[in-house]
């Protein structure tokens, strides 16, 4: 008979030990899977799109676009700090300084088109960009004071040049001792209260004048832009500074538009989803919003103003309702919408543009509609090229993004008909 060895003589293994061991093992098995899917992730998304050419665009520093269409048309004899041009605004998303990317992409990609539309236009300076006697512009915004805006640069409407200059100098004369609907709700916020109570006389004024559409859009484009420089914010309307400095008088400006070059332009003041089912054009430029942050919340104190509807407002921020100028590009829906537009386009050409922000910044800042869903949506109506561009973003002074570019798409379509 064998003898029995004594058990408790063999050596043993904590049981602590076993599971350290254990949970490591499993900790780097779980980080291989990890980095062996991410990695096939790349792989397959690389070997998706093999003919996207990413191009990269180096622009001079202190060189801006020229905007310039033509001669001058009015203000012949006024200085240059008294005439007011598309680009003196401050509006987020503003593409002024992206106006040579643009170009280029367009000078390279685009040959002898007749048409181009900007459908999401803002402040409306890239079609006016593009604005000459032989090339049609269709400009559009949901919102309704840059559609206002839009109007008065560039819709072919005929209007009487002397009679504006005598109801801007009218304007700039008045000195109202009464309040009114904007001193009320924006005064010492705002604006100073001198200045709010201004900005309501006017709007009350403009609105009684015998005029039509052009004439009054150029009115209160010139109001909006004086407003702007008057404000007492960071840039925009989502909330005004604790302390009231901004206190010198509001001054309406002429604007300097070349009317000659808007023969045959349009205008419109639509949904975009809804708009691309009715027109056509050689070129379609695509800006819409990047991320969640709502234009309708960004600029609802403009909105107010100029569609004069004098709602109720509430909040420290005074905001009127603004559900029915939501963006859907703003939300969850944002790749649905691209696809739904770009599916529907009827052009020769389509140029996008959106930021490289799709996974920086804090989450109100990432973009809604990640590359790969724009590349996707893109191929499916023909070649995709990219073209890139460094910039520095609106920033309130506390924000790290590094590494922030602006980027065009364009796709030249196939007509698969």
């Amino acid at each position: 008979m064998r003898p029995i060895k004594n058990r408790s003589s063999r050596p043993h293994t904590p049981l602590g030990a076993i599971i350290i061991v254990t949970c490591l093992f499993l900790s780097q098995s779980v980080k291989s899977w990890c980095m062996a899917t991410t990695l096939k992730d790349k792989e397959q998304r690389n070997l998706q799109f093999p003919l996207i050419k990413k191009n990269n665009i180096i622009v001079p520093k202190n060189q801006s676009f020229c905007c310039d269409t033509g001669e001058k048309e009015v203000g012949a004899n006024l200085p240059d700090k008294e005439l007011l041009n598309i680009q003196n605004r401050r509006y987020l998303g503003n593409k002024y300084k992206l106006l040579h990317l643009i170009d280029h992409v367009i000078q390279n990609n685009c040959s002898d088109f007749e048409s181009f539309c900007d459908i999401f236009a803002g402040t409306g300076v890239v079609g006016y960009a593009f604005n000459r006697k032989n090339i049609k512009i269709i400009t559009n915004e949901l919102l309704y004071s840059n559609y206002i805006s839009l109007y008065a640069w560039l819709s072919p409407e005929y209007y009487d040049d002397n009679k504006i200059d005598d109801i801007l100098l009218e304007l700039n004369e008045i000195k109202p001792d009464k309040g009114n609907y904007a001193s009320t709700h924006f005064g010492n916020k705002y604006f100073s209260l001198e200045n709010a109570k201004k900005i309501g006389e006017i709007r009350k004024i403009i609105e009684k004048r015998s005029l039509n559409l052009k004439e009054k859009s150029i009115l209160l484009t010139s109001l909006l832009y004086a407003i702007d420089k008057v404000a007492n914010t960071c840039g925009h309307y989502d909330a005004f500074r604790k302390k009231l400095d901004t206190l010198t008088p509001i001054k309406l400006l002429k604007l300097n538009i070349n009317q000659k070059a808007n023969v045959g332009n349009e205008v419109f003041n639509e949904d975009a989803n809804q708009l691309i089912r009715k027109i056509k054009s050689d070129i379609l430029y695509i800006d819409p919003p990047y991320n969640s942050r709502q234009y309708s919340d960004t600029y609802h104190l403009l909105e107010n103003i100029i569609a004069w509807q004098r709602p109720n407002v509430y909040g420290k921020a005074k905001k009127m309702n603004r559900s029915k100028i939501k963006s859907s590009y703003c939300t969850r829906e944002a790749s649905k919408a691209f696809h739904d537009l770009i599916t529907n386009a009827k052009c020769r050409y389509i140029l996008v543009s959106y930021n490289n922000m799709s996974e920086k910044g804090n989450m109100r800042s990432n973009a809604r509609i990640k590359d790969h869903e724009i590349i996707e949506t893109l191929k499916s109506r023909g070649n995709v090229e990219i073209y890139e561009q460094a910039y520095k973003p609106f920033s309130t002074g506390k924000s790290t993004t590094e590494d922030h570019s602006e980027r065009v798409f364009v796709c030249k379509v196939i007509d698969k008909s």
